[in-house]
């Protein structure tokens, strides 16, 4: 009955480290500190939009415990008030993950 015990709960393990790396956006990280910015798709590599409206939704981790806010496009789209999105970007900060803050930025019109 152990082994079997242990096979599931090696199981549950691989599983929920899979899902970390599979994730559409996965910031690269530093173990003490991270500040960034970087496109969340190549859409907006070196061509110019009519950007007139900006949004933002972020989600905040405290002590790698608890994880609060919603960073969806729709929540950042309704904050700027864009019927029409041009592209999205996020930007990531971390403090020895005690502290963690991911934003999405949606651009539009």
């Amino acid at each position: 009955m152990k082994h079997w015990l242990l096979a599931l709960a090696a199981v549950v393990l691989v599983l929920g480290l899979v899902g970390c790396y599979v994730t559409p956006v996965r910031p690269p990280m530093g173990l003490i500190f991270s500040d960034y910015r970087a496109p969340l798709s190549a859409d907006n590599q070196g061509v110019e939009y009519d950007t007139t409206l900006h949004g933002q939704a972020k989600v905040e981790t405290y002590l790698g415990y608890v994880a609060v806010g919603d960073s969806s496009l729709k929540t950042a789209m309704e904050d700027g008030g864009i019927q029409n999105l041009s592209f999205a970007d996020y930007e990531y900060f971390n403090i020895l993950g005690i502290y963690q803050r991911f934003i999405i930025h949606a651009y539009g019109n």
